[in-house]
Formats: C-alpha cells, structure tokens, sequence
C-alpha cells in the first residue's frame, strides 16, 4: 500500500493535471509509442513552438484527473504510453502539430481530444487539424481589411506620378489665344479724327508742264 507522502504527491499531481484541463481550450491525447529520441524531440520542438504543453502522464493519474475535469469520455482511451498536449490559447494548435507530425510519423497514433470541455472522437480532431492556425486566420483578415487601403494608396500615387510627368498641365497643352488678324482696319478714336482734322492738308505740288509747252520755249542763247 502506498505511504501518505506518495498519496500525497499523486493527489498533487491529478489536481494540477485537472486544472490545466479545465483551463484549456482543447486538448489531444496520443500514443507515442515508436517515436525515436529524435523524433520525439522534433515533435517536442514543434509543440512548443505553437505554445502548446505537452506532458507524458501515467494513465491512473489521467483516469482521476479528466474525472475531476468533467472529461470522463477519455476513459477509454487510456491504454497504452499516453501524452497529452494542451493550449490555452486556442482551439486548433495541439490537433494540428500532432495530426501534421503523424503524417510523416506513422508511429504517433492520436487517440481523442477535447474542446471546450467536451470530448471529440480522432475524427473530429482531423477536422479541428485542417482549420487554418490563428496566426494564418490574422494573416487573412488583415490582408483583407488592407486590401482596399493599398488599392486607393496605388491609386493616390499613380496621380501624383501623372501629375509631376513633365509638360503635364504645360502651356503647349492650353489652347492658344485668338492672336488679332494683322489686316483688320483699325477705328481712330474721336480724339484722333478731331485732331487730324485741324492739322493743314500738304499743298500740291504743281502738276508738271505738258510735253508740247517744253518744246515751244526759245532756246537759250
């Protein structure tokens, strides 16, 4: 029979465990039996990456632990070496890394998981697998609300571009002004005519002799 003190250290132990279920937000329970030490550690490397915790606990402590959380559904698939991997962030991280790592590692078998405090057959767990991460779901919705932004900021640029082309808006573009015709009579004002009026006329200059009264005058002597 075990003493108080290891009593003790298990009770610890399935409390902790229970709260961490219940603080998260999904969950996934595997078996990783086959995983080489480098594997192992590679899936490690990309759990913790996607902040999600992952724990190799005994199945008795498991047992206690999802029949404190509510999760007693899991019961039955507590058989064999169990891992747990956990995120208190979201709902797609720990079905994704390891349903994406048991692609290439067939010896990595999901067994369930959980959501929100209900418990989801493999089948649902794939499905959670296939919904984009959060930071691709960001990515998206920020590409989108930017979008139309980045539109109207090429179009603001394309004018400023067009408007600082040389001889846009020069004066060869302006229609020319009507120059006046250099033939159009122009009208004196009434000061002019008044004033032409006063001036003397030129006296005539004799009109020249006719041809026949040149040739009757006498000769010189």
């Amino acid at each position: 029979m075990p003493s108080a003190k290891v009593l003790e250290s298990k009770k610890a132990m399935v409390k902790e465990l229970a709260d961490r279920l219940n603080n998260a937000q999904a969950g996934v329970l595997a078996d990783y039996r086959g995983l080489t030490v480098e594997q192992d550690t590679e899936l490690r490397r990309k759990l913790r990456e996607a902040n999600v915790q992952y724990t190799v606990i005994k199945n008795s402590i498991i047992h206690f632990a999802v029949k404190e959380a509510g999760l007693e559904g899991l019961d039955s698939v507590l058989e064999g070496p169990t891992a747990i991997a956990t995120s208190s962030e979201d709902v797609v991280s720990p079905a994704k890394v390891l349903c994406d790592f048991a692609k290439d590692h067939e010896k990595l078998e999901v067994k369930a998981g959980f959501v929100d405090g209900a418990v989801i057959s493999i089948d649902e767990v794939k499905k959670y697998a296939s919904i984009p991460s959060k930071e691709v779901l960001i990515s998206k919705m920020l590409g989108s609300l930017l979008s139309p932004i980045g539109a109207l900021a090429r179009t603001l640029q394309a004018i400023v571009d067009e408007e600082a082309t040389p001889g846009h808006g020069s004066s060869e573009d302006a229609p020319a002004e009507d120059a006046p015709a250099e033939d159009a009579p122009t009208e004196n004002t009434p000061a002019e005519e008044a004033k032409a009026a006063e001036e003397p006329k030129a006296e005539e200059a004799p009109a020249e002799a006719p041809a026949e009264e040149a040739a009757e005058a006498p000769a010189a002597e």
